[in-house]
């Protein structure tokens, strides 16, 4: 039978070895280089090569280890605290991270606190201080000049009434009748007395102030501030439409006027006063005084002066129910 009628044979199909790592030669129980071998699930990495290719016959198999994974660190991941700054935040940044979002402990909320009260506390006080110097600081020169001029007769008066004690006693000391003197200053001192009490007439050189309050928009209190001022001012006798005013006077409101000690008045407001008209008047007209305040609520305001002014309004004497001398 010729070649070409021969009945072919299946050939079985060979399958070529897998190409497998280089190993060391010296490397003990390995494989025959035409075998197939089954490779773990994680292969190690190949051992470094020299010049000629091959690795070292001394080098030991290593053993197989999980690949490391490396991590990109995310970028709102902070670092730690007692680690080194990223190289990428300069010093204001750094500076700002710290500052925001703020924190806020409760020693902080003490110390805002107490701060705050403090801060409230001087401003109210520089309000009120700029409140009561207001009406002098915007007063014009005259104002000021008339102001000064009325301290300094207050001071003389309360010189002169010093000088008036001393004089009193000096008498009383070197006269050789000394009850006798000391009834004549007793009388004296009486009448004196009585004119502040208002149980005896006085007259004298002082000022005539009315008050017109066609708006109804004078009150008790007005009234009351004119009598302290005109006092304070050295005022010796004050009568208000027929009423004289003492030491224990009051003021309330009433229906279409004003009480005195229970003496209904009404519109127009006429004051005597007794006292140096030179005190009185500039008194009454400081800036921000009794006329200021009069005329701001519509009223008209008008003051003489006068070398003569009788007060001859009385008040019955009382006798206290409690209070005795205590002289003996």
């Amino acid at each position: 039978m010729s070649e070409r009628e021969q009945p072919e044979t299946t050939r079985p199909a060979v399958t070529p070895p897998r190409s497998v790592p280089d190993t060391p030669a010296s490397a003990p129980g390995a494989p025959p280089a035409g075998l197939r071998r089954e490779l773990p699930a994680e292969v190690p990495p190949a051992a470094p090569r020299t010049a000629s290719g091959r690795t070292g016959a001394s080098e030991a198999p290593r053993t197989p280890h999980p690949p490391q994974v490396s991590r990109k660190p995310q970028a709102s991941e902070a670092p730690a605290a007692d680690g080194p700054a990223e190289p990428g935040l300069t010093g204001r940044r750094r500076l700002v991270n710290g500052l925001w979002p703020p924190r806020v402990t409760r020693a902080q909320l003490i110390v805002a606190l107490l701060l705050f009260g403090l801060g409230f506390g001087l401003a109210v006080q520089v309000a009120s201080t700029s409140d009561t110097d207001s009406a002098l600081r915007g007063a014009r020169q005259e104002d000021l000049v008339r102001i000064l001029d009325e301290l300094d007769d207050r001071t003389e008066r309360l010189e002169d009434e010093k000088q008036g004690l001393e004089k009193q006693r000096e008498e009383l000391e070197n006269s050789s009748d000394q009850a006798e003197e000391a009834r004549r200053q007793t009388i004296e001192k009486e009448r004196q007395l009585g004119v502040l009490a208002g149980t005896v007439a006085a007259q004298g050189p002082g000022i005539e102030m009315t008050i017109e309050d066609t708006k109804g928009t004078v009150e008790s209190d007005m009234l009351l501030d004119a009598i302290q001022e005109l006092r304070a001012a050295g005022a010796e006798a004050i009568q208000v439409n027929g009423v004289r005013v003492v030491a224990g006077t009051y003021l309330s409101d009433a229906d279409g006027g004003v009480s005195v000690d229970g003496n209904k008045i009404k519109s127009p407001y006429r004051f005597k006063v007794i006292g140096k008209p030179q005190d009185l008047e500039p008194a009454l007209n400081i800036p921000g005084g009794v006329v200021q305040t009069l005329e701001k609520e519509q009223a008209t305001v008008t003051v003489e002066r006068t070398d003569k002014i009788v007060v001859d309004a009385l008040r019955a004497p009382k006798r206290p129910d409690y209070a005795r001398s205590s002289s003996r």
